[in-house]
């Protein structure tokens, strides 16, 4: 094993989320984790629910999320193609491309419709994958949603990003980029709760870039990243959208600012809102019982509802 990726999982031993295991999608590996609901109730029955991480992050992002939200529902998480405990994969990397994953992840799993609760990237490849397979979810809880394309670069500023996008170029930045004492600092800079920023924080960012193929992902998101192709556009998304959708934004985050929720709400008047205060961009994380009780009422209030409400219809 990489010394340095011995000396991370040395530093940090969170508590284990849920069984996990590994599935082969394409031929590639997939780290995915399973929690049966704590609870037994039979006139609210448990419902599935998806948990999708932000770039770059991992399963154990959810380290204060998994458990309480396990309580009344079944709970399944995933690290996507190139990130987390997954395989470094030599693919076209793409929003598409993970959505796609999530899609046959649920097929084989779950095959129920689903709540998913997604966190930036996540919350797009979850709009994208719900967009596509609107049987898949009753519920769609974001927190934050980044609109890549919206956010491009002009057309030759993309060609350049492409071609400085190889081994040779980027291995020295991504060197440094990986280090546990960089990240640290990066998160504090996306974190208004710098004591959250713990050992176990760090390890979870620093330790899959250790990962061989690593370097191979980087230059590919690098590459792939700057595409027309690589994501949906939101404002072609989010207007469609039929099914109960919650979004959580933090006030103050640094990484997707919070005026892009409102211009979502212009989009989707349906969407229900909810700001957390002094909470940057990872508030589920930051401000933990609050985000997964906001959650949990949501799921109970309008999800079940609308399931009631379509039973009924149904008889």
């Amino acid at each position: 094993m990489n010394k340095v990726r011995s000396q991370l999982l040395l530093k940090s031993q969170p508590q284990p989320l849920g069984c996990q295991r590994d599935w082969f999608w394409r031929g590639w590996k997939i780290r995915y984790t399973y929690i049966r609901p704590a609870n037994f109730n039979p006139e609210k029955p448990a419902l599935p629910v998806i948990c999708l991480h932000g770039f770059g992050s991992a399963i154990g992002h959810w380290r204060s999320n998994l458990i309480p939200l396990s309580q009344q529902h079944y709970i399944y998480a995933l690290d996507f193609l190139g990130f987390g405990a997954s395989e470094k994969a030599s693919a076209r990397y793409s929003v598409w491309l993970w959505a796609d994953l999530v899609y046959d992840f649920w097929r084989n799993f779950i095959n129920q419709s689903s709540v998913i609760v997604a966190h930036s990237l996540g919350a797009l490849v979850a709009l994208t994958a719900v967009a596509k397979h609107p049987e898949m979810a009753c519920g769609l809880a974001m927190l934050t949603l980044p609109d890549v394309q919206e956010k491009q670069p002009p057309a030759w500023a993309r060609a350049i990003e492409r071609a400085l996008a190889n081994p040779l170029l980027l291995l020295p930045i991504f060197k440094i980029i990986r280090q546990p004492w960089v990240l640290r600092k990066v998160l504090q800079k996306i974190y208004l709760r710098p004591e959250l920023v713990d050992e176990e924080l760090v390890a979870l960012f620093a330790t899959p870039p250790q990962d061989r193929g690593a370097l191979e992902v980087f230059c590919l998101l690098s590459q792939y990243k700057s595409h027309d192709d690589y994501s949906p556009k939101v404002k072609d998304l989010l207007p469609e959208l039929q099914l109960p959708a919650l979004l959580i934004w933090g006030q103050e985050d640094r990484v997707i600012p919070f005026t892009e929720a409102r211009r979502f709400l212009q989009l989707n008047p349906k969407l229900k809102l909810v700001e957390i205060e002094r909470a940057g961009h990872c508030a589920f994380d930051e401000y933990p019982q609050l985000v997964n009780q906001e959650i949990l009422d949501w799921i109970e209030n309008e999800v079940r509802n609308r399931l009631n409400q379509k039973a009924k219809v149904c008889r």
